[in-house]
Order: C-alpha cells, then structure tokens, then sequence
C-alpha cells in the first residue's frame, strides 16, 4: 500500500495480516483488524461488514505505522491502540502499565464472592484493572489500588476519573505504610523467574515494565514478602493472588505458614492453576 494511495480496507487488511504473521505474531487477523478499526474509528463489526470502507489519506501511513510497530517491534496491540478491555470496562494502557489479561479477571470473580461494604485492596494495581473491575461490578465495596510505581498509579488514577468510579489509590511497595484496614486483599503481583526472561514473547520482554514482571530467581520474592506481612494483618480474611505456571503448590504452602486455611486454586483457561485463594476464619 503506498504512502498516500488509497486502497480497500479488505485489501488493507490482507496486507497487514501477511506481513505480521510472518513477523510471528500469534493471532496476526485479529490484530490486524483491531489495528484498522482504530486507525479508521470503526468498530470491527463495521470493518468486517462494510463492503465499501477505503483506507485513504492520513489513515493509510498511520495503518502502515501501526503495522510497522506490531510486526517489526513486536509492540502490543494495546499499547499501539492505547487500550484494553478488562471485564466489563475499558482500561487506557501503555507502557507504564502491564497490559491486563484474561487471566487477571479470575481475582474479580473472588472480589464478587465478599460480602456488602467489604474493603479490598488490590495490591500492585498498575492501570488499576482489579480494582476498577470490582468497583464497577460491587458499587457498595470500599476499593482501594496501592502501587509501588507511581507511573503506573497516574495511569490507574486516569482510568478511575474516565469511568467515574471511586477508588482510593495509594503509593506503597506491597503492605509497607498501607493502613491495616482490609477484610480482602487481591493481587496480581510480579512472579516470572529471572531466569524465564529468554522464554518470554517479545511483546513482553521488549515493552512491558520489568518491575511489573520479575520477582527474583524463582519468580516468588514478591509474593513470599507480601505473605510474609499479611501473615501478621488477621484483619484480612481473604486473599487471592495470581501465580505463573507451576508455582500454585508453593505458594499454597507459603500461605498455609502466614495463618490462611481453605486454600484452594483456581484454573484459567489454559487449566493453568493461575490463582490460589485463601481464607482465615
């Protein structure tokens, strides 16, 4: 497609397909489209069924752009679209922020199960995905997001003041100067191994925030420090965290030592025990 021509949006696309499966993207139709219907103000309903969409004029070299930053530098569909959909609500990203995965909402589905006026925090809330998908889902808990990164605390504030719902976002590395207030804690925290980094998609390695993702040699530092101090909040009778591939088992056992019982897993999609839960009555 050259620079100023103008094309169909099908051909557009075939294009663009081409060249990023060929860059080794796995799902290179569905980021194609996704690409088009933002770069066109679409939505892919209308892109795939309007017959008559053309790319022209300043669309064509930002499409090409866009193309150029998934295929070439492997960058994430959402970063290039400055958004993700998380639940019921859409989520502004970028680089200062993880991109929120399917997986993450399983911690949702736990926060859904707390009883009326509960207060949770998600630990390590990044673009405050956790905490925005419960409030918007359980307007009657009291939610708050803390974060270590305050880079990533601006994104979650800006989310919050976008879909008008009312979190409380607080700057703190894991529990440290947090009140001791919580009935809940959530937590997506970091937990890929350092010595996985070779193992992980370009997208991640190259774009995502490193603090967000490594936590030491077994990927566990993160979490065995933030049990660790719930061990000595009993005021949290709940807690569920997100774990990388293989690390359920252990991190039930670092759990069981901080004073939870009823610990149980949770699978995602990929039967991958992806989040492990724990209560204390």
């Amino acid at each position: 497609m050259p620079v100023g021509s103008a094309t169909s949006a099908r051909d557009a696309l075939d294009g663009a397909i081409t060249a990023i499966a060929a860059a080794g993207c796995e799902t290179p139709r569905l980021d194609a489209e996704v690409l088009l219907a933002h770069v066109l103000g679409v939505t892919r309903a209308q892109l795939l069924s309007d017959r008559e969409l053309v790319v022209a004029g300043p669309a064509v070299r930002a499409f090409q752009d866009a193309v150029r930053r998934r295929a070439v530098q492997r960058e994430p569909v959402a970063y290039i679209v400055g958004r993700r959909g998380f639940c019921h609500i859409e989520l502004a990203v970028d680089r200062r922020v993880l991109v929120p995965r399917p997986e993450t909402e399983l911690l949702v589905q736990v926060g859904l199960t707390l009883p009326a006026g509960a207060r949770v925090l998600d630990v390590g809330t990044g673009s405050g995905a956790i905490a925005l998908a419960l409030k918007d889902e359980r307007p009657d808990l009291d939610v708050t997001g803390s974060d270590v990164s305050e880079d990533a605390l601006q994104v979650a504030r800006a989310n919050g003041r976008r879909l008008g719902l009312e979190v409380r976002w607080l700057r703190a590395d894991l529990l440290s100067a947090i009140p001791d207030e919580f009935d809940a804690v959530l937590s997506n925290p970091p937990y890929v191994a350092e010595s996985e980094r070779a193992q992980l998609a370009p997208e991640i390695l190259r774009h995502e925030p490193p603090g967000a993702l490594f936590a030491g040699g077994d990927g566990l530092d993160a979490i065995r420090a933030l049990v660790a101090q719930l061990a000595h909040r009993p005021r949290v009778r709940l807690l569920a965290l997100e774990v990388g591939a293989g690390q359920a088992p252990r991190v039930a056992q670092l759990i069981d030592a901080a004073g939870f019982d009823a610990i149980r897993c949770e699978c995602d999609l990929a039967q991958i025990q992806r989040v492990v839960i724990a209560e204390r009555h």
